[in-house]
């Protein structure tokens, strides 16, 4: 992808092994972060799911996993390019967990936050102004994924207009989930609403069709949306 700035960083990837759906070993951890290397990231931000009832990672759990990953892979200076938050599902779990304890966070009080693929949580919005009220801000992972949305275009706008930014993944650019994200995708970027880029990978197949050409017609904001992340250099 020829949009890869220098120093890019990328905050939503799921390398950490055998925590969740992503990476299943320190093998496979090794080589996709090679592989992103390679396409010109610089640093990394995993973000393991916290789930409730799936998968029921903890800010402690994240962060002892992180420091054995870096322990493990043995490459000089990783400390300092690799680093941990997660991605959280709001659920009603969710809204109990930031309520009585810190959310792990991409940087500052930023955190990234996800719902089902099925439908938006009962309370979306709710959950949103009481994240806000205990002081995060909340960026929604790959909104161009939520179908739900797809035919009522307007409710990206209300989600914006809640507070939320937005984080477009790499993969809907290039059309690995499909037309009607990639769609999605180029609609949110043509309406300037996308705020940041993350590769999300969890697997070889993701890194790729990273590689593979960008199909979105409105392109020309990914530069823009992908120097952003400089925001979470660390």
């Amino acid at each position: 992808m020829d949009f890869i700035p220098d120093g890019y960083v990328d905050i939503h990837s799921h390398l950490l092994p055998g925590i969740d759906d992503g990476s299943p070993n320190i093998e496979t951890t090794a080589k996709l972060i090679d592989g992103l290397q390679s396409l010109g990231f610089s640093k990394f931000i995993s973000t393991p799911h916290i789930m409730s009832d799936v998968w029921n990672n903890t800010a402690a759990g994240i962060q002892e996993t992180k420091d054995k990953t870096i322990a493990d892979l043995k490459v000089p200076g990783l400390q300092n390019h690799f680093k941990a938050a997660a991605e959280y599902m709001m659920d009603a779990a969710f809204r109990e967990l930031f309520a009585k304890e810190p959310l792990l966070t991409l940087r500052d009080n930023y955190v990234l936050v996800e719902m089902s693929y099925l439908s938006p949580p009962f309370q979306l919005f709710e959950t949103l102004f009481e994240l806000q009220t205990q002081g995060y801000k909340p960026v929604l992972a790959h909104p161009e994924r939520y179908n739900f949305y797809h035919h009522n275009l307007n409710e990206y706008h209300k989600l914006k207009d809640a507070g939320c930014d937005f984080q477009l993944n790499m993969l809907s650019a290039t059309g690995y989930y499909g037309p009607n994200v990639a769609k999605a995708a180029d609609y949110l970027l043509g309406k300037g609403l996308i705020d940041f880029v993350g590769s999300d990978v969890h697997h070889s197949r993701h890194l790729d069709f990273i590689r593979k050409k960008v199909v979105l017609k409105n392109h020309k904001f990914l530069p823009s949306a992908f120097q952003n992340n400089s925001f979470f250099n660390f």
